[in-house]
């Protein structure tokens, strides 16, 4: 799977921070542009976590489908299902 661009930026300048943080005190523009990086990095994580949950199937040892009810709605509901 290849990285998203937009996250690998994220994470870079997260990391530039986290970096200049642990050589001098960042200032507060630079605390509040950290707090909002990291909270934009979770929100878009979380996002395609749930996406790629919510697309998978599980079959037990005979090759029966188990997928969770739950599941199966939310695939339906977003056309990712035909029964």
């Amino acid at each position: 799977m290849a990285e998203d661009p937009e996250m690998m930026k994220l994470l870079d300048r997260i990391n530039e921070l986290a970096h200049k943080a642990k050589e001098v005190e960042l200032t507060e523009l630079e605390k509040v542009e950290q707090k909002d990086l990291r909270e934009q990095y979770l929100e878009k994580f979380r996002e395609g976590f749930r996406s790629q949950l919510e697309m998978t199937q599980v079959f037990d040892k005979d090759g029966k489908e188990v997928t969770p009810d739950k599941v199966k709605k939310i695939q339906r509901k977003r056309g990712l299902r035909d029964d």
